[in-house]
């Protein structure tokens, strides 16, 4: 069962992840479209990709790489192509919502800007290049990666949870009409504290020392005197 969660998560990423790649290709036509007719009905087309589709998207995809780097060995820092993916992905996402719907909404009133469609081909390409980095995993363990300490596997209830989040969120954007993915930012939080704890925890154990909530284990072995 655990497996079967775990493959329905990474299934669920790849699924949005390709779902965000062509929608940005798509948004990316009509606002050259757009520019080139002057057509406002391009822009008001791209407006309404960008907020009722692609965020949808772009949210399921990014929370879905995350849990998965919370739920997993793969871990927040301990490999570059997964720290790479995830400034990228925090970047787009900070981008999309705060440049570009805010640039499309202007189009669609008459005002445009030609960094449209140099941020949406940036978006583009940068999907395009976390797909790679998901492929080839390159560059190796970060510096505060232990390769020693191999962290666990999240049990069958937190894959589920982690599928059935980006579900209430949606169902919460159908009934405010907006994009909210409130429920997936804070159990993202939420895991990501977990799993630094556990770690440091597991670590200490292997250490031998112990912390101030567990204490050191009984077999660790004795400071030489000398």
């Amino acid at each position: 069962m655990q497996k079967r969660a775990r493959t329905l998560l990474v299934w669920l990423h790849v699924v949005t992840s390709v779902g965000w790649l062509s929608q940005a290709v798509a948004l990316l036509a009509l606002v050259l479209y757009g520019m080139k007719t002057s057509d406002v009905n391009a822009f008001k087309m791209a407006r309404v990709l960008d907020h009722q589709v692609l965020a949808i998207m772009a949210n399921t995809s990014a929370f879905t790489g995350m849990a998965l780097c919370a739920t997993t060995p793969w871990g927040w820092f301990r490999h570059w192509w997964v720290l790479a993916k995830f400034g990228i992905t925090v970047s787009q996402l900070y981008i999309g919502i705060f440049i570009l719907s805010d640039n499309l909404q202007a189009a669609t009133e008459g005002r445009v800007t030609g960094w449209m469609p140099v941020g949406t081909g940036l978006m583009v390409g940068a999907i395009a290049f976390q797909t790679w980095l998901s492929v080839a995993k390159p560059w190796g363990r970060t510096p505060w990666a232990d390769p020693k300490i191999k962290l666990p596997t999240a049990n069958v209830t937190t894959f589920a949870l982690a599928l059935a989040i980006p579900a209430a969120d949606f169902a919460i954007s159908l009934y405010t009409g907006r994009p909210m993915p409130f429920l997936m930012l804070i159990t993202v939080v939420a895991c990501s504290i977990r799993r630094a704890a556990r770690g440091r925890i597991r670590s200490s154990d292997g250490s031998g020392r112990g912390t101030s909530a567990r204490p050191a284990r009984r077999d660790a072995a004795a400071p030489n005197p000398r």
